[in-house]
């Protein structure tokens, strides 16, 4: 798998699960329908299912994807919740992301 598509792929999981617990928020914490459960659901069984796409061993691939889903988060958090991230918001998701391309793109015999 490419870096390109591997980098797409965390992604698109990072945008399933926070999609799938942003909803419940939605409906425990402001007031919203109750029928918001509904696609919290169907996103994080898409959450899983896209965890299951990657061609290496598990352990790897949610240390990685941990890296994805905090800079994933940065970016909802301008982009949803309205506000702009900080330098060090920025500096802890750049790190995350290192932290993502050496687990997952390491030079391994195996």
């Amino acid at each position: 798998m490419s870096m390109l598509n591997t980098l797409g792929l965390f992604a698109l999981t990072a945008v399933a699960e926070i999609l799938g617990c942003y909803l419940p928020y939605l409906w425990l914490k402001q007031g919203k329908t109750i029928w918001l459960l509904l696609p919290a659901a169907a996103s994080l069984a898409l959450f899983v299912w896209l965890l299951t796409l990657h061609p290496t061993a598990t352990g790897r691939v949610y240390a990685a994807y941990g890296g994805v889903y905090v800079a994933t988060a940065i970016v909802w958090l301008w982009l949803v919740d309205g506000i702009r991230p900080s330098h060090w918001d920025l500096l802890g998701a750049a790190v995350a992301l290192s932290g993502m391309a050496i687990i997952m793109f390491a030079p391994r015999s195996v």
